[in-house]
């Protein structure tokens, strides 16, 4: 029962917070409230559904459980309501994909494990869950994508969903397990945002002559 908590918990904070951005985005685009529920939707639910999709885990989990539409719309409609209150809302959109960040790559970790994967492709189905909601909100407002930023975005959520999956490897509770992952990741996102931190980047080099 504890374990359901704490992957309803989680799924339904991620869900809600990528909503959030979503919608945010949507504000910035100027959008009528249909657009808003769109993005919402896309960007709450879109890592989760390529998850279950590649987990063979059908119905994929808003269709098993519709109360997460529920949730996308009205986050939606709050935003469609509040959003001219936000003055920077672009800020605003990267601090809640980060906290989406933090708690999605744990979650689909989580997913995974208690899917039955290995713990190394239940690392990948919690990057995947954390980014892929974000990339589709980027593509469709034509945004440039966090992938091709300079800060930090897919390492944490690479090293929150690492950390969990090896404390649970070492069977730590899970409850500290999942507190200590999702910290680990919106530390170093946070990190990236407030100092500009980066990864190396492949610089391009003269070819050999032959």
């Amino acid at each position: 029962m504890q374990s359901i908590d704490h992957l309803l918990f989680l799924d339904f904070a991620g869900v809600a917070v990528f909503a959030a951005t979503g919608a945010l985005a949507a504000s910035r685009k100027q959008l009528d409230i249909v657009g808003f529920i769109f993005l919402a939707a896309i960007t709450g639910m879109g890592g989760g559904t390529l998850r279950d999709l590649i987990l063979g885990k059908l119905p994929v989990f808003w269709v098993e459980q519709s109360l997460y539409i529920v949730v996308c719309v009205l986050v939606a409609m709050v935003v469609f309501f509040t959003a001219h209150l936000v003055e920077y809302r672009y800020r605003l959109l990267l601090w809640l994909d980060a906290i989406g960040l933090a708690a999605y790559c744990v979650m689909g970790t989580m997913i995974g494990l208690e899917y039955g994967v290995s713990p190394f492709a239940a690392i990948v189905t919690g990057v995947m869950t954390a980014s892929f909601g974000g990339i589709f909100r980027d593509v469709v407002t034509g945004e440039k994508s966090v992938l091709l930023s300079d800060e930090i975005y897919i390492s944490a959520a690479l090293l929150g969903a690492s950390c969990f999956a090896l404390l649970m490897s070492f069977q730590v509770d899970k409850g500290v397990s999942i507190v200590i992952g999702v910290l680990l990741a919106f530390a170093l996102r946070a990190a990236a945002l407030l100092y500009g931190w980066t990864t190396p980047r492949y610089k391009p080099r003269k070819g050999r002559q032959i």
